[in-house]
């Protein structure tokens, strides 16, 4: 049998489609406050404040570099073109691997490499009160 473009990458999207995402909602909000201070030297999620990053407060679905008053790299500026806001998928890819995803961005942070500390982190970014 033949294999065509079209149907290795139909079958490549089913593939991708079928397999869930991280179960993000599973993720803990008080154990991803825990690993949220590994971020908190440069940001805070219960402030609206800018740090040396911009705050993370209301990041889920927020427009990517838009917070007032922060001066974001042109690699993030640039990347924002190209994905506007940032969704639980977007920011799991973020939190994983920034220089990887935004190539020439200045947050200096190498990533987070356990599933569960993205899961939990995320848990907390959502909902910050729920850690307390």
């Amino acid at each position: 049998m033949r294999i065509t473009l079209s149907m290795f990458f139909g079958a490549a999207i089913a593939a991708v489609v079928a397999v869930p995402a991280v179960a993000l909602a599973d993720g803990d909000a008080a154990k991803g406050a825990k690993v949220f201070k590994k971020c908190a030297a440069c940001h805070t999620a219960t402030e609206a404040k800018n740090k040396v990053g911009p705050h993370l407060v209301g990041i889920i679905d927020r427009p990517m570099a838009s917070v007032e008053d922060y001066k974001y790299s042109k690699a993030m500026t640039e990347h924002a073109a190209e994905v506007p806001a940032w969704t639980v998928e977007a920011l799991d890819a973020y939190l994983r691997n920034p220089k990887g995803v935004v190539k020439g961005t200045k947050m200096a942070f190498a990533g987070l490499k356990k599933d569960d500390d993205v899961e939990n982190v995320i848990a907390y970014l959502m909902d910050p009160a729920a850690a307390e």
